[in-house]
Order: C-alpha cells, then sequence, then structure tokens
C-alpha cells in the first residue's frame, strides 16, 4: 500500500535543510521556509509561507484528502546558535559512526526531514485514508514561539498533531511551561564615596533572593510523573552604571517553570505577591517591569487518549522495543497548537541531551525508524480503519 521510503532522498533533504542558516537569534527563517513550500507544492500539498515578523516566516502546506479529520504535522524551523566547539562546519551535514552531524540534526531539521517524507508517502497513499494533512514549520520556537503563535491566531481547527522534537523515537505527552518576568529593584544613586546618602539597590535585593529560594522550595514540591518538579530561579542579573555611583536600580529574571496543571495566571499573581512582600521587606520599591519570552505554557495529553495509544504502537513496532511514555523538561509549540483543539504527542529522531550542544547529532537509523513512525501515526489516526501493510 505505501511506497517505500527513499533513504538517500532523506539525507540529502536532511543536508539541504541543515544548510540554510536559521540560528535565532536572530532566525531569518525565510529563505528556509519558501524551499520548504515548494517541496510541500511538489507533493500536491496547497502551500503558503507567512511573514510574522522581519524574515521570520512560517509556512504550512495542506493536501485535503475527502471528509475526516485534520491531522498536523509540526515543528520549527529555526535552530539555537551554533556557538563554537565543533569538530566541524555546523551548517555542513557530516556522517560517521552512523550518525549525522550538523547544527538542527536533531532540533528540529531532522524531524522535519522525517515528516516531508512522511507526508509524501501518505499522499502517495491517498486512496487508504481520508481527510486533511498539514505540514505546518514555523518560526522562533527556540526563543518565544512567535510562528506558532501567530500561526494558532488564524488556523482552522485541528484535530491531531505530531511534534517533532528529539526524543529518540519515543512518545512524550506533555511538556514544561514557563514565564520569564523581569523584575526591578529601586534605589537611589549617590557618590560610592558616600553610600549612605543613596540607597543601594543591589543591596535592598537580598530580601527578594531569599523569597525566591524559598519560593522554590515551595513550588518544587509540584511534582508532575512524567516531567518532574516545577522550579523558580534567577537567570540574569543587572545593575548599576558605574563604579564610583551607587545603583539606583537592579534588575532580575526570573525563571519560573510550570508543570501541566498549572495556570499561568495563577503563577504570575503568586510572583507579583512575593515582588511586593520582599519589596516591603527591603524597604524599597520593585516592580516587573517586564517579560523575557519563552515558549509557553505547560500542556499534556491523556495518556488513555488515541492518539497516544497509536503513537506508542507505531514506537513499539519500529523500535522493536517497548518505549515508555515520558515528557520534556523545557517547552515546545504542541501548547499552541492545543488552542485549535488539537490532541498530540511529540515524537521525533535524537536525543536532547545532545540538541543545543556542539557536534549535535542524529543517528542515522533513528531518522530512518522516525519517517515510519510518522507514516503510520497519521495512517492510525486518518485511515480507513484497516491494517495497513507495514514497511519495515
Amino acid at each position: 500500500m505505501f511506497t517505500d521510503m527513499n533513504e538517500a532522498y532523506t539525507k540529502t533533504l536532511l543536508e539541504k535543510l541543515v544548510k540554510f542558516d536559521t540560528q535565532n537569534p536572530p532566525g531569518q527563517e525565510l529563505a528556509c521556509a519558501h524551499f520548504l513550500r515548494e517541496k510541500m507544492e511538489k507533493m500536491g500539498c496547497k502551500s503558503q509561507a507567512v511573514d510574522v515578523g522581519e524574515g521570520r516566516t512560517n509556512v504550512a502546506g495542506v493536501f485535503k484528502n475527502g471528509p475526516g479529520p485534520t491531522f498536523a504535522f509540526n515543528t520549527h524551523i529555526d535552530v539555537v546558535p551554533a556557538g563554537h566547539g565543533w569538530s566541524s562546519d555546523p551548517f555542513k551535514l557530516r556522517e560517521s559512526d552512523g550518525k549525522l552531524f550538523g547544527r538542527g540534526a536533531c532540533d528540529a531539521k531532522g524531524p522535519m526531514t522525517a515528516m516531508l517524507e512522511a507526508m509524501r508517502i501518505l499522499i502517495a497513499a491517498k486512496a487508504h485514508w481520508s481527510g486533511t494533512l498539514l505540514g505546518v514549520f514555523v518560526a522562533d520556537e527556540e526563543v518565544g514561539s512567535i510562528g506558532a503563535r501567530e500561526y494558532v491566531k488564524t488556523a482552522d481547527a485541528v484535530d491531531y498533531c505530531a511534534i517533532g522534537e528529539p526524543t529518540s523515537c519515543a512518545t512524550v505527552v506533555a511538556h514544561k511551561g514557563s514565564v520569564r518576568p523581569i523584575v526591578r529593584i529601586h534605589g537611589k544613586s549617590a557618590h560610592s564615596g558616600m553610600p549612605d546618602l543613596g540607597v543601594n539597590a543591589i543591596i535592598k535585593s537580598a530580601p527578594l533572593m531569599q523569597r525566591i529560594v524559598d519560593e522554590h522550595e515551595r513550588v518544587r514540591n509540584k511534582a508532575h510523573d512524567l516531567v518532574g518538579q516545577a522550579s523558580l530561579t534567577v537567570v540574569r542579573a543587572n545593575g548599576g552604571v558605574a563604579d564610583n555611583v551607587v545603583p539606583a536600580f537592579c534588575d532580575f529574571t526570573l525563571d519560573r517553570r510550570m508543570v501541566p496543571g498549572e495556570q499561568e495566571d495563577e503563577v504570575l499573581k503568586d510572583l507579583k505577591t512575593l515582588i511586593e512582600a520582599a519589596a516591603k521587606d527591603a524597604g524599597t520599591e520593585a516592580e516587573i517591569i517586564g517579560y523575557a519570552p519563552t515558549t509557553g505554557p505547560a500542556t499534556e495529553t491523556s495518556a488513555h487518549h488515541p492518539i497516544v495509544s497509536a503513537a506508542q504502537h507505531a514506537c513499539h513496532h519500529h523500535n522493536l522495543k517497548p518505549t515508555p511514555l515520558t515528557g520534556f523538561q523545557g517547552g515546545c509549540d504542541l501548547v499552541h497548537f492545543r488552542k485549535l483543539g488539537a490532541e498530540g504527542v511529540i515524537i521525533g529522531a535524537g536525543s536532547l541531551q545532545v540538541a543545543h550542544q556542539p557536534d549535535e547529532f542524529v543517528p542515522i537509523d533513528e531518522l530512518f525508524r522516525s519517517v515510519l513512525i510518522y507514516r503510520d501515526l497519521a495512517f492510525a489516526m486518518l485511515g480507513d480503519g484497516k491494517t495497513p501493510t507495514i514497511n519495515t
């Protein structure tokens, strides 16, 4: 029923995608997005690239194949900065010891490659399923999920989705969320030779630091079976203007990680209360002056949902062993697709442990297995109810 996977083409496609420099910041997904649009159009999809900022571009391909549900493949075009320490050019795919090395090889141009090949196979077998197949590839997931946030504002409803992230071809059904308030502690400047004439904002921040430590101990008790504990910490600090001036302000960026079940508005309310109490302790003023971008809140798909069962079946079959359900410590764009009504899973080749690192890689056998997992997952949700012919 299904056409064979083209392994040589799959590796070549990943090579071409890695070659696009989409480091975020600044992202610059435009050229890669148009390449993806052309690829999906050649499959028979109606495709459109949409700008979501200067050089920031989403692309979506739609293949309508009669009545039925809508299934979306989604992952992100941007990659984290290459950084230093690579053994070879990070934007030139290198094969060695059964692995493909390059920035984005597993996060997430490897999953993107596998999704495109799965789409090609499914479209060739369109007589055996009914519904709408989407390929949605978005900008900015690595920073603030601008692409996914913009896509869901105008997109039609989606029933099911597979989010491509490195999971070692296991099924992930939950991920953490985060908020990052930027807190300013106010003081009063003075000559540092006469510090008593001023109010040192850095020193006045001490009660805030202690309250953050205490709050972390409280929220870490909010544990989730798949993603672990909630948390609160400080990730940036900036204060003062010169070595001889008492600092009139000190800014801190806080990182509050949320687990599924926590509500962002309640978390923000608690943080505001904490900051107000710390300012009262210090006898000064404090305020939230902004928020650093994040991927968004936490979410979870029920382990009993049919898409989870279908994902587990496909993963077990092609991995030739059971793979337990798990969760992400970080965030991803699944939470945004939930706004379209989608139930979804996160699956992809490669390990999160090598993502964002020098010499990032995807195992070749996992890359190929992920094509078949994606294919079978989409078919299970769109198929005619008959058992598909499986190519191993």
